[in-house]
This record gives structure tokens, sequence and C-alpha cells, in this order.
């Protein structure tokens, strides 16, 4: 399975970090173009390979990792996800006035999913700041718990077994109708929670 991200901000470069930490190949992308990323991904390990947008775009599996107001902009031109697995890090939120967006009355991950026709949305990977995420998964005694949530069941079996294979515990919360909504931020009861799953 081939990984890419679009979007090498804190959580986009946590993610390329743990990505590589365990021997998977992606290719990371910004809107600036690959050229910007040569130093950090360097930064963040062998496995990491700067690319274009659209070449992160076509992988099996694509993490969204951009600021909310520039999600529009970065979705915008890129081919039909053709039923690919897309994980929605996104938050509805940002620095520096951190005034939540305005989603009415819709889960964060319900308006994303109209930015990625034909996508399998998973909500993942963006309740836990950068530095638990790259963090050992492994602490007091058990195992870091990512929660994880989406409509495709087949697509949530898949990242449930790449937070397995990165060291994590998942958490499966069911469809984004139930799991999004608890796991968006502002507005969800989990997000900033560190909790540990004792083995």
């Amino acid at each position: 399975m081939s990984i890419g991200i679009i979007g090498a901000g804190a959580i986009g470069s946590a993610i390329a970090e743990i990505l590589s930490r365990a021997g998977i190949d992606i290719i990371l992308s910004n809107s600036r173009g690959p050229d910007t990323l040569a130093d950090l991904a360097k930064r963040l390990g062998p496995h990491v390979r700067p690319g274009t947008r659209e070449e992160a775009a076509g992988q099996d599996l694509v993490f969204v990792a951009v600021n909310w107001s520039k999600l529009p902009r970065a979705m915008a031109g890129l081919p039909d996800w053709d039923g690919r697995i897309v994980v929605d890090t996104n938050n509805s939120i940002e620095a520096p006035l951190f005034q939540p967006f305005e989603l009415h009355g819709r889960t964060s991950s319900e308006v994303f999913a109209d930015m990625v026709p034909g996508a399998r949305v998973v909500k993942a990977f963006g309740h836990l700041n950068p530095d638990l995420l790259t963090a050992d998964p492994v602490a007091r005694g058990g195992r870091r718990v990512l929660f994880l949530s989406g409509d495709d069941l087949e697509a949530r079996q898949t990242v449930r077994a790449l937070i397995e294979r990165l060291g994590f515990f998942p958490l499966d919360l069911g469809p984004l109708a139930v799991g999004a909504r608890l796991l968006q931020f502002p507005g969800g009861t989990l997000p900033a929670h560190h909790l540990v799953k004792i083995d």
C-alpha cells in the first residue's frame, strides 16, 4: 500500500516522521512544491520523499493535514478519489485566533468528505498534539490510544492495521456520524486526551 500526505505542517510532519520510523515509504507534499520540502524530508527520515500535491493524492492511502481555511484550495482540482482511503486529520479551528469555523450543524468530517468526492474517509490522527504522536507509543505500561472513525468498514480496518503497525492502540468509534463528532476539535469530547491502553 502506497501512502501520501498532503500538508507538511506540524501534524503532517509528525505523521511523516512516525511512518518513516516504521519503515514505510511516503510522498510528502505541500502547497509550495517539492523543492521546499527537501530539508524537512531529510530530517524526517529516509522513507520520506518530497512530491507534488497530485503525486501524494494519487497514492492508495492519503493523509490530509491542512489548515481548515486552506482546505478547499488544497483539495481543488484533484482527480476523483475512486474509492481510495483518505485520512482526515483536520480540525475546524486554527491559529492565531482559534475561533471555530461555522459548520452549520455538520461535523467537520462531513464537510471535508464533500471536498474529496469518491474517497473513503476515515477520521484519525488529529486528536493528539504532534509531540505525543512522535513520542514512543509505548507509555506507562501500555500503548497510547489513537481513535478512528469512518463509514467504510474495510477502510477503517486498513487504518486500524496501520495504527497497530505504528505501535499505537487503535480504538474504533464506528461511523462518522458518531465517531467524527466525538473526535472533532472544537466540540468533541475526545481531542487532547492522552489515553493509554494497559497491555
